[in-house]
């Protein structure tokens, strides 16, 4: 494979000085057309391609945004990155993606690598590990590098950075108050992610919503557990005792598990069991009968990251930018798997 040529190389070979090299490949005003000209030419023929980490480094700007997700088998987090990726280029920056895969060491390894002159800032999505180990200190120490950081969705208040989130805790009371209001009496939760905090904060809407209503809070209709089978055992155990009439199931895999398991269980949806999921994929259309879910506006969550972050980094210093917490409202689409009022 032939060899990239320097500007120390090409400068040698032309009798010309490294500084003359750099500012005719840069286009300067300061150096004659003809030898500007002669000096593209020359390193073009000679495979020259800049060193763009050391340009930006001189500049410390790279108009690129690392965006780091914790799972990208999730149809929610492709939805963020398409809205991110859209205001982006918009606003001419482009997007590095990585995959923390819920992994602390790795969400740390690859803010620090994008950290050393890849990326002008970060969007990102808290790993499940970092939330369950309360470990933010990587960070703060990003923050305090001077790189800006905009978290969504998954956040913690103990790192001061701009934010984009829905209203977990307000949108979960309303489902529920939703099957309420067309007559459930024995609603269940489902959730696979309680070690969250989006987790935490459905499950208190849904309690909210039962204590408003003076309906007990029932621990045998409550399902915490992980994406595996024993889960999906006791998704089974509970249609199988026939105590319950309505599901809010507050994830993806959750919503998707318990209208499957309930129409191989002889469930009528929704005559005799109505679903509300969280989230909005494409499967929830494709489900038959169609799952009604709670819709996070992905999208436009993805678009206010992007925003928030690119206003930030343009801004003077002078300006100290107030951070914000953007929130972002909910949709309650009914379709198929809940009667209507």
């Amino acid at each position: 494979m032939k060899a990239k040529a320097t500007l120390k190389q090409i400068a040698k070979e032309l009798g010309v000085s490294v500084s003359t090299v750099s500012k005719a490949l840069s286009d300067s005003q300061e150096i004659s057309q003809a030898t500007k000209d002669k000096i593209k030419e020359f390193a073009a023929l000679k495979n020259y391609k800049p060193n763009l980490m050391a340009k930006n480094l001189k500049y410390q700007k790279t108009n690129t945004i690392g965006v780091i997700i914790p799972n990208i088998l999730n149809s929610f987090f492709a939805k963020v990155f398409s809205g991110i990726e859209e205001a982006a280029r918009k606003r001419g920056y482009n997007i590095v993606t990585a995959i923390s895969n819920e992994s602390l060491e790795r969400e740390k390894q690859l803010m620090e690598m994008l950290n050393n002159g890849a990326v002008d800032g970060f969007i990102l999505s808290i790993a499940e590990e970092t939330q369950m180990s309360k470990n933010f200190q990587h960070y703060n120490s990003i923050i305090k590098s001077g790189t800006p950081i905009v978290m969504f969705d998954r956040i913690t208040d103990l790192v001061k950075s701009d934010k984009v989130i829905v209203d977990d805790l307000d949108s979960a009371f309303d489902a529920t108050q939703h099957l309420i209001n067309i007559g459930c009496k024995h609603i269940a939760l489902l959730s696979t992610i309680d070690n969250l905090s989006v987790g935490k904060l459905r499950f208190e809407g849904y309690k909210k919503a039962l204590e408003l209503n003076k309906m007990a809070l029932d621990m045998e209709l409550i399902l915490i557990g992980e994406e595996d089978d024993a889960f999906d055992l006791k998704i089974e155990k509970l249609l199988k005792a026939k105590k319950v009439d309505g599901i809010f199931a507050v994830d993806e895999h959750s919503a998707t598990k318990a209208m499957k398991l309930a129409l191989q269980k002889g469930y009528q949806i929704p005559k005799e069991l109505n679903v509300i999921g969280f989230a909005d994929g494409a499967w929830s259309r494709r489900l038959t009968p169609s799952l009604s879910t709670v819709s996070q506006h992905a999208p436009e969550i993805g678009e206010k990251s992007a925003n928030l972050l690119i206003d930030r980094l343009l801004a003077k210093e002078e300006e100290k930018l107030e951070y914000k917490t953007v929130v972002i409202k909910t949709e309650l689409r009914q379709r198929d798997s809940t009667r209507k009022l």
